[in-house]
Formats: structure tokens, sequence, C-alpha cells
């Protein structure tokens, strides 16, 4: 079998309709869009969402809300969590870098430290954001606290 010998397998590939190219055809006359109306003439192009002049789904649906676009979003987490970070990679330094080496975090997220749970070792953490309640634990065991 070479390049040149392939072919693709019988009846796999079909011709597509050939619209508007004579009686003969079976497609030609009005070319398979019916009798007059706007959707048989040329340029005709319908609205987004339009639903032939009923009210369309999105204007009869209440709106609600509002999506702050200065909004601050963090990923939390926790003192216990850190601890558990700091073992299983052997770690005596929590920075944004290592949490994104590690997978723990994708790369344009912001880090909040909530203080849930005890620390036993020592950490050194720098991150965007620490609760009052973590920056209590972290500084209990002697680590310190780096605001990125």
């Amino acid at each position: 079998m070479e390049l040149h010998n392939l072919k693709p397998a019988a009846g796999s590939n079909k011709n597509g309709k050939r619209i508007g190219r004579g009686q003969g055809s079976g497609r030609g006359g009005t070319s398979t869009r019916g009798h007059k109306g706007a959707k048989s003439r040329s340029g005709y192009k319908s609205k987004r969402a339009f639903e032939g002049g009923q009210m369309p789904l999105q204007m009869r649906l209440p709106k609600r809300g509002f999506k702050n676009p200065n909004r601050i979003e963090y990923v939390p987490i926790n003192v216990e969590r850190l601890g558990e970070i700091a073992t299983k990679y052997n770690l005596n330094e929590i920075t944004v870098d290592n949490l994104k080496e590690n997978g723990i975090i994708k790369k344009n997220d912001r880090v909040k430290v909530l203080g849930r749970g005890e620390l036993s070792a020592k950490l050194n953490v720098s991150v965007h954001a620490v609760s009052a309640s973590a920056k209590e634990v972290i500084e209990k065991t002697g680590g310190t606290i780096n605001l990125v």
C-alpha cells in the first residue's frame, strides 16, 4: 500500500446537495427555500434569539444579581492544609510559586490563608492575604508571614 493508492471506504464519502442548478437536478426553481417570504430572499439573516415575533426567552426571564468587576477572588487554604503541604513536599517556606509548581493553585490565583486547624512545624508563609486567626496560629509556632 502506497500513498497514491489510498482511497476512502466505499460509501463513506457523499457528494453535497447541489442547489440551484436547474430543474433537472430536482433542486432547481426555489432551491429548497420554499415559496415567498423573507427566508426565501437572498441576504436574509435572522436576529440572534429571534423567535418569530414571540417574546424571546432571555427577555421573558427575570434579571437578577450583579457581578462586581472589582471583586478579588481568593483561593482559600487553611493552616492545617499548609502543614500537610509542608510535610508532603518537604518545605519550610511556603510561597505562591511553590503552590503553583506543586499544582495546588493555578497560574493567576490569589491565595488567602485561613485559620482552621493546628500547625506543628515552623513555617514562613508568603501569600496574598491572611486572616487574623491564621496569622495568630502561624506566629505562635514561630513562623513568619509576608504579604505579596
